[in-house]
């Protein structure tokens, strides 16, 4: 009951719970594991959603060398598709091996070493990062494709949806799928049946055709390894599809057992979709004849600039269903809303690969603290965090976005399935030693793993070298800088964590040698809050007990031993003089005279403070005891005890509820021995009449 009235008291208490709900015990996390439906939008969202995108990116990368080099299209979308099968294939391989949530981070770094291990994790950190800016991006693209009078607040949209999406993630997963689920399958069933409308209408010979048909588009001359190069540029565009595969690989725990068998068939499933949704898209964008460009106003005839360009899904849908139409507005919604929500499947690996990297000394142990609510509620603020700005630093600006994406997760991809070539060959190693019977089993499962893990690890590298030529120029370098950094700084707090554990083991030739036991009481002037402190310290039988006044004043110190004499305080009063109006050093200073003296004795502080109900007391307060404690923390073999008297303005913060009846101790808040409201609680039984009083 304490507990509750005290949260109900505290403003930023209540909106916390408003926002994210009732805190959720430990042993409600089982509830929290997602069923293969559930666990679809979460994970799958991203790469569902990037079929958004990714047949957009690769047509306007055609659409550079003129018309003509949309006969690519259906190649490359062909050699796309081939390359999502065997990633799937190589992640139900790689979910298989290592369940407990790694990913392509556990496998480099149990197979490559640990400098390959950080390079995937700093790749996949970035990229999550980058998910989450490209995925809001696109969604803020489309909405202003539906409502081009939004287009001036292109960026102020995209930072509120990133803060709703984290405010979301937070109040944890299960009620984070529950809300993403809707949208998603809308997003799959209204994009598929807009796919098999248009194609019917093809079939039937009514042919749907898109407005940007009516421009004809500005190509340029490029010479034969030019025309390579676009093809190969248009590819890795078309290779943003592939993301978030990784994901369901690093969220294997958030799974209902049995986990691996539900991960493995989430996976499926979503590659599934994914190769359906992007083969219709292009087909359709083919069909419609869409016309996408770069920078319209300069590469389409006819344009008409001053007005945003509408995106591949709203011009096809414009197309199939009639611009003003309400299957129109449903797509757009829905897309709209698919690419938006597909930021969670970063806020769901993020968090997941910060803890295992916080476990493992590569990242500050906040990331493995969980919420309230059961989640990684740190790893979702930092990325948050990280995607405003990289979403303020490029305006949300899509085109731009996109050149830095998919980098970052073909470098995990890569090393990921390296690493899982090398764990198959040591697998089938270690069936030397096995007998027959035994080993047949295992030497199926490794040669089965080996192939289509070397395959996959051939064609990611081959897709990565791409990528890295086809991009590096118009962006991509700005990865390849932010990764080796992140990693160096990974490694530098692995360092750190290293030496502090070194630095604070326990051995058998450390002594610290303390002799004696001393309390200091600070004093300024005699007041309930010191006589509370002293109650503290004679409480705690000290050897020695001493209230000590700093003299900033020498005034002050005389009406101070007047009082002390007068009110009998059974302890002695040492003054000190501080000429220069300094508190901490004076302390100090008497506390080393002391130990020169007596011996290394263990001194023990205790300063009254101040505990105030509205923020704009701490401002008329000078917090003094604080800034003390502070610079006296410094000081070895000295502990500070903070010693705190409720002012009424506390009750703000703890409510006259939260005052514990006769008999019990108020949670959290220690009870003194005389002076203060609780050791008078007892009187207050036999006469309850009268006000309240504080201590």
């Amino acid at each position: 009951m304490a507990n509750d009235s005290r949260e109900s008291a505290d403003a930023p208490q209540v909106a916390k719970r408003i926002l994210l709900g009732e805190p959720l015990s430990t042993e409600k996390a089982n509830e929290q594991l997602l069923p293969k439906r559930m666990a679809l939008p979460i994970f799958a969202s991203d790469a569902l959603s990037s079929v958004a995108y990714g047949p957009q990116e690769m047509l306007m990368t055609l659409g550079i060398g003129g018309l003509a080099f949309l006969a690519f299209a259906p190649w490359v979308a062909a050699a796309v598709v081939l390359l999502l099968i065997v990633i799937v294939l190589s992640y139900r391989k790689l979910i298989q091996a290592y369940p407990s949530g790694g990913g392509d981070y556990e496998v480099a770094s149990k197979n490559l070493g640990e400098i390959p291990g950080v390079v995937v994790a700093a790749a996949l950190l970035v990229d999550y990062i980058l998910t989450v800016s490209v995925s809001i991006a696109s969604g803020v693209d489309n909405i202003i494709s539906a409502v081009p009078q939004l287009d001036p607040f292109r960026v102020e949209l995209a930072v509120g949806f990133v803060i709703l999406i984290v405010i979301v993630n937070l109040r944890g997963v299960r009620e984070a799928s529950t809300f993403f689920a809707v949208p998603t399958y809308i997003f799959i069933g209204s994009v598929a049946v807009m796919i098999v409308t248009g194609l019917v209408r093809t079939f039937l010979g009514d042919v749907p055709i898109a407005e940007s048909s009516q421009y004809a588009m500005h190509g340029d001359q490029l010479a034969n390894a030019a025309v390579i190069l676009l093809v190969l540029r248009a590819f890795s565009s078309g290779c943003s599809a592939l993301t978030g595969v990784e994901a369901v690989s690093n969220g294997v725990q958030a799974f209902r057992i049995p986990k691996i068998g539900n991960a493995q068939a989430t996976l499926a499933m979503m590659g599934g979709i994914a190769i359906l949704l992007f083969t219709g898209l292009t087909a359709l964008g083919l069909i419609t004849q869409v016309h996408y460009a770069e920078d319209p106003c300069r590469d389409l005839v006819g344009y008409a600039c001053g007005q945003p360009q509408q995106s591949l899904m709203a011009q096809i849908a414009s197309a199939v269903f009639g611009g003003g139409s309400l299957p129109f507005f449903i797509i757009q919604a829905a897309t709209a809303c698919v690419l938006l929500l597909a930021a969670n499947t970063a806020f769901n690996g993020f968090p997941l690969l910060g803890a295992v990297l916080a476990r493992d000394g590569y990242a500050p142990k906040a990331l493995n603290t969980r919420g309230d609510r059961l989640v990684f509620s740190n790893g979702m603020i930092v990325l948050g965090i990280a995607a405003i700005g990289v979403l303020v630093l490029f305006q949300a600006n899509l085109t731009n976005l996109i050149q830095l994406y998919i980098i970052g997760v073909f470098v995990s991809f890569s090393l990921g399935q390296v690493g899982m070539v090398r764990h198959w060959k040591a697998l089938l190693r270690s069936t030397k030693s096995m007998s027959v019977k035994d080993a047949l089993p295992v030497r199926r499962t490794a040669y089965t793993g080996l192939v289509i893990n070397s395959l996959g690890a051939s064609l990611t590298i081959a897709v990565l070298v791409i990528v890295t030529i086809t991009k590096f120029t118009h962006g991509a370098w700005m990865v390849f800088i932010a990764i080796p950094l992140l990693a160096l700084l990974m490694m530098g707090v692995k360092r750190y964590y290293r030496d502090v554990e070194h630095e604070i083991a326990i051995d058998d030739t450390t002594h610290f040698g303390s002799e004696g036991d001393v309390a200091i009481i600070l004093v300024n002037r005699l007041q309930k809050p010191v006589i509370k402190a002293i109650d503290y310290a004679i409480a705690a039988k000290h050897q020695k007990t001493i209230a000590l006044h700093v003299a900033a004043n020498p005034e002050d110190g005389v009406q101070l031993q007047k009082d002390w004499q007068e009110h009998r305080i059974p302890i002695p009063l040492v003054i000190v003089e501080s000429p220069f109006r300094h508190y901490a050093a004076p302390v100090e200073a008497y506390i080393n005279k002391y130990r020169q003296k007596h011996g290394p004795a263990v001194v023990t502080v205790y300063l009254p403070q101040y505990i105030v109900g509205h923020w704009w007391e701490s401002i008329l307060h000078n917090r003094r005891a604080r800034r003390v404690a502070n610079q006296l923390m410094l000081v070895h073999g000295v502990t500070i005890t903070l010693v705190p008297w409720l002012l009424d303005s506390s009750e703000l913060i703890y409510g006259r509820r939260s005052r514990p009846v006769p008999g019990q101790q108020r949670a959290g808040r220690p009870v003194p021995l005389y002076g203060g409201e609780d050791s008078k609680a007892a009187r207050r039984v036999q006469r309850p009449a009268g006000p309240p009083e504080k201590g």
